[in-house]
């Protein structure tokens, strides 16, 4: 896949399939992740948790590597978890926010 933007695209198509464990909402739509870049076969995530309490810090990165892994055109994918900027309910769209509320 030649078009660094579909595979993008396609990638964060991928990280809607990937749920956080306790809310039922995908990592890519909580806000989760910090950036994507697509450069040539690689893709690179910067992402961070709702909390660095969270039970899945251990194996949450190697699911979304896994998910990205998944993607046609994707032959490495590296995910890298920050705790900065903290995760804050703000990360979410207005729409989430509101469905967001409800839960906590």
């Amino acid at each position: 896949m030649s078009d660094p933007n579909l595979l993008e695209q396609n990638c964060i198509e991928a990280l809607r399939k990937v749920y956080d464990p306790e809310l039922p909402l995908s990592i890519y739509d909580l806000g989760l992740i910090y950036e994507i870049n697509v450069d040539g076969e690689r893709v690179d995530v910067v992402m961070t948790l709702t909390n660095p309490a969270c039970p899945v810090a251990g194996t949450l990165p190697r699911e979304v590597e896994e998910a990205l892994m998944q993607v046609e055109g994707v032959t490495l994918a590296n995910v890298t978890l920050t705790w900065t900027p903290p995760w804050s309910k703000e990360n979410l769209s207005p729409e989430h926010q509101l469905l967001f509320s409800t839960f906590m």
